[in-house]
């Protein structure tokens, strides 16, 4: 399992949000470069970035940061926010960024999103999909910040995906997100359990080392981490053996 920091980008710095609220923000940094570079000096060899502008409104105010990331190839990129265009899928993997990750399209638009993977190639397409579960344990998807929750389960959209070739998936239990409460085990034990084929990205909820131990354990190919990182809440000795040679 790989661990993947990750960077989410606000006005070109370098924040995070409480579960998605964008007037719940803290800022780590107005130099996101040498966020970047820490994470490169830990043995970082894959960061997740996320547009925070590109996902609230289009904006592209993080671009020119975003290729300055990519220009320096120190680590191979994924990066989100605000993709709902092939064409601004295409431009971000221009740039040199290894994966672009596709979140509300691909609930809200799954044929076309289907028709990109034709276009760029599956391997380059991450889906990220965030998810409520409710009392029976079935993961809901989400839509429009988090503030719908749809009567579609990840299950039986991924099956669509699954079937044309899709095999990086991002999943993040949203009542997890930035709350350093620890990641839903038992989600990513079922998601592995039931789609074995797909390389799962668990996100939300890590704050200690055991929790990349137990997310190992249960099978997820990747974890993401933001704000465990950022306020330095595992050692880097227990952060290296998720990071190098992955």
């Amino acid at each position: 399992m790989q661990l993947l920091p990750a960077i989410d980008l606000r006005n070109g710095r370098c924040v995070r949000l409480f579960q998605g609220d964008f007037a719940a923000e803290t800022q780590y940094s107005t130099n996101p470069v040498e966020i970047l570079d820490r994470y490169v000096a830990f043995g970082a060899q894959r960061v997740h970035v996320v547009d925070l502008d590109g996902a609230k409104d289009g904006s592209q105010n993080n671009h020119a940061l975003i290729a300055n990331f990519a220009a320096k190839k120190t680590a191979a990129l994924q990066v989100g926010g605000g993709l709902r265009t092939l064409e601004r899928v295409q431009t971000l993997l221009s740039l040199g960024v290894e994966r672009a990750v596709i979140g509300s399209v691909a609930v809200s638009n799954p044929e076309e999103v289907i028709r990109w993977g034709q276009v760029v190639g599956t391997d380059q397409l991450v889906l990220a999909f965030d998810v409520r579960i409710d009392e029976q344990n079935t993961p809901f998807l989400t839509t429009h910040g988090w503030v719908n929750t749809s009567q579609v389960s990840l299950w039986s959209l991924l099956e669509r995906y699954v079937a044309t070739g899709f095999k990086h998936v991002l999943c993040t239990d949203i009542a997890r997100d930035g709350a350093l409460t620890g990641p839903n085990v038992a989600l990513y034990t079922d998601a592995v359990r039931r789609f074995p084929s797909v390389r799962w990205q668990a996100s939300g909820g890590v704050a200690a080392a055991r929790d990349l131990h137990e997310l190992r354990d249960c099978g997820v190919a990747a974890v993401i981490s933001g704000k465990a990182l950022l306020e330095n809440k595992i050692s880097t000795e227990e952060l290296r053996p998720f990071l190098r040679n992955a």
